[in-house]
């Protein structure tokens, strides 16, 4: 009996890594491709990159609670962390995954720069992005969204007031530019949800 269940338990965790590491594979390489692509929009141009980032938490926000013995990681949280994780370490290593890299540096040196703040906040959005339900009526989805959205610019403004100075040239520059993209963005994904979750369950069927 308890060999059947060892077996088993090891069946589930194969199972689910098979369905995990091309998830995340082709997830960062999205992120990055929404990173590096720019839409002509007002007051400037805007990049998919946080709707990416709450799409993937909108998308794989259960719980996975298994642990992964072969790269020593635990998923008692949302797999949009590990996402996350893993596009963070990516350009930690030096890969131009970022938005600006490699023109305006890569690894350490680029994620200890202005953006630093925003790219932790990217963790708390796309976690809180986990927290919209399949049945949640659009104008929840859109609070929700604009909930998991504030502590990329909270974290973003607090970082470049540590490192430029406390003034008004800090939001004028890290948040009043991009506030109607991360509106029109917001609003598309809200409607798009649905959609997501479909396919979702198809993908797992």
């Amino acid at each position: 009996m308890l060999n059947n269940k060892i077996q088993n338990k090891k069946l589930f965790l194969l199972k689910e890594i098979m369905w995990l590491l091309p998830v995340i594979i082709f997830a960062t390489f999205i992120i990055t491709l929404s990173a590096k692509t720019k839409v002509p929009f007002y007051p400037v141009p805007m990049t998919m990159q946080t709707f990416v980032i709450m799409a993937i938490g909108v998308a794989f926000g259960k719980k996975v609670g298994l642990l992964i013995m072969a790269i020593g990681v635990a998923f008692g949280k949302k797999v949009g962390l590990l996402i996350m994780l893993t596009y963070f370490l990516e350009g930690l290593f030096g890969l131009p995954v970022f938005a600006g890299t490699p023109e305006k540096g890569i690894g350490l040196s680029y994620i200890l720069g202005p953006t630093c703040g925003y790219l932790m906040g990217y963790f708390i959005t796309v976690y809180l992005s986990g927290n919209i339900k399949d049945e949640d009526k659009i104008l929840t989805r859109i609070t929700k969204l604009i909930i998991a959205i504030i502590p990329t610019y909270l974290l973003g403004v607090m970082w470049l007031g540590t490192i430029f100075g406390w003034n008004d040239s800090i939001i004028k520059l890290g948040v009043a530019p991009f506030i109607f993209a991360e509106l029109f963005k917001i609003t598309l994904l809200a409607l798009l949800t649905p959609h997501i979750f479909k396919l979702k369950k198809y993908i797992k069927s």
